[in-house]
């Protein structure tokens, strides 16, 4: 049996290249045919709850763990150990030393690959390559797939903000519906990030919470401001938030000291935008009697505008019930479309069940009972951020074509009990079609010049940076998109 001594004692487990695999790929270097000399492997979309998909984060990805030197002696030995003590029952070592020590040599330890990828904030329809992967050292053919692990977690940031897009199509649908102007302003705060506790680490928040702002500006989210800024080049923030009651500040105050906590949230903040949660004993005599009569006055007066929370009960429901007493309380105004539009002084924000699902039934709702969309934002969490996994538009990583002998040979899987994942064959482009419509070419065909790939990512360089800017300006709606 290998004894296993541990790592170094400086070793950061997520900052060496080795380990980010997973761990059966560590055999793999062993299994190629012969004579292999590369291997060339795509991403894609195989399909998946929405139709096409927003292509975010893969920049992150590169400038975290793929740029520059990642391969040093201490990183090889530290994998090493990890590695041969943990794969097999000591039958042999099953760590590629030589292979690594060849990339430590003879390219001072950046990575021998080339990526190239839809440029980032472009949606593309599913089923098409995304990302394309190959070594550009014969003898790292080993690396491409060993890769695949790492570079298949950009499904996350993408899936976010794809969902977030669609959930943008439905808030931009029923603002034309209801009567209110869609603008990147009128619309940018109409759905916030409240999920940073939702997640599984400060990361996932980061890098999810990004594939958000790529399409909304208001967020919770301070993590994912730091990525925008850190690896995307924002110039300020990337989203923003307001000061905001959570029920411990508003409880501590006692149940019959709840008019003195939401007095002292408008004396706190007498200008701007303030959000109060009003739920915490009565939402209804919150909003009738609280709001609605004894402090009417200091609401209707103030610089600024006060967003009531409801944070409980059906939300279809109660946003509707709410707003029915606001109105009352504060009075309305007609739209052109003849929907309701309380007073700019007040509004409602639902931060609870919001999702894809929730959102349209909230909406359809308040359109029913003849409100305008514009009276109320929404914020989402886990649903934003954590209810998606890697199937929600199954996406897969695959081979596509191998060097064998100087010979390229056309790889693919056709599973005769799953024809839903059968992958592409030969070198690929991503192209336009005569009719405009986003295509796969495979097999070699199409013209390098008609490829909407780019390469991004070559022997340890990012030699292709998208700015936040231009992600966001990819992204944006174009009105038949939710007309």
């Amino acid at each position: 049996m290998f004894c296993f001594s541990g790592p170094s004692a400086s070793m950061d487990p997520f900052n060496n290249i080795m380990l980010l695999s997973d761990s059966y790929k560590t055999s793999h270097w062993r299994q190629y045919p012969p004579g292999t000399t590369s291997v060339y492997s795509y991403f894609e979309s195989r399909g998946g709850k929405f139709p096409e998909v927003t292509f975010f984060g893969l920049q992150y990805l590169i400038k975290r763990y793929l740029e520059g030197q990642v391969v040093t002696k201490t990183k090889i030995d530290d994998a090493e150990k990890i590695i041969n003590s943990h794969m097999g029952q000591g039958e042999m070592a099953h760590f590629n030393r030589k292979g690594w020590e060849h990339i430590l040599k003879k390219h001072g330890g950046k990575l021998p690959i080339r990526i190239k990828a839809v440029p980032e904030g472009m949606t593309i329809p599913n089923s098409n390559v995304l990302m394309t992967v190959e070594n550009t050292d014969p003898e790292a053919f080993w690396l491409t797939n060993y890769l695949e692990t790492l570079l298949v977690q950009v499904w996350y940031p993408m899936t976010v903000a794809t969902q977030s897009r669609e959930q943008k199509k439905i808030l931009c649908a029923y603002f034309e519906k209801t009567g209110t102007e869609v603008t990147p302003l009128s619309i940018g705060f109409q759905l916030n990030d409240f999920g940073v506790r939702g997640v599984s680490s400060m990361e996932t928040a980061a890098i999810g919470g990004a594939g958000h702002l790529v399409n909304f500006l208001g967020t919770d989210n301070m993590p994912a401001q730091m990525l925008a800024q850190q690896f995307y080049g924002c110039k300020g923030p990337a989203g923003f938030s307001i000061p905001a009651a959570e029920h411990s500040t508003i409880t501590s105050w006692g149940r019959t000291g709840e008019k003195d906590a939401f007095k002292n949230m408008l004396t706190q903040y007498p200008k701007g935008l303030v959000a109060v949660v009003s739920d915490s004993y009565d939402v209804y005599k919150a909003c009738s009697d609280l709001w609605g009569k004894e402090l009417k006055d200091m609401i209707t007066s103030r610089e600024g505008r006060l967003v009531v929370r409801p944070d409980s009960g059906d939300p279809p429901k109660i946003v509707v019930e709410c707003l029915d007493i606001l109105g009352k309380a504060f009075g309305t105004t007609t739209n052109a479309k003849g929907f309701k539009v309380l007073p700019p002084t007040i509004r409602v924000i639902q931060g609870d069940g919001v999702s894809y699902e929730s959102l349209g039934a909230i909406l359809e709702n308040m359109a029913k009972n003849k409100w305008a969309a514009e009276n109320v934002a929404f914020g989402s969490g886990g649903a934003l951020l954590q209810k998606v996994n890697r199937d929600t538009q199954k996406c897969a990583f695959k081979c596509c074509e191998v060097t064998v002998n100087g010979a390229p040979v056309l790889v693919y899987k056709d599973p005769i009990t799953d024809k839903g994942k059968q992958s592409k064959k030969g070198r690929l482009r991503l192209v336009k079609d005569r009719a405009g419509k986003i295509t796969t070419l495979t097999e070699g065909q199409g013209d390098d010049k008609d490829d909407m790939l780019v390469t991004v990512f070559e022997n340890g360089a990012l030699v292709q940076e998208f700015t936040w800017d231009d992600i966001k300006k990819r992204a944006e709606l174009a009105p038949a998109e939710y007309k």
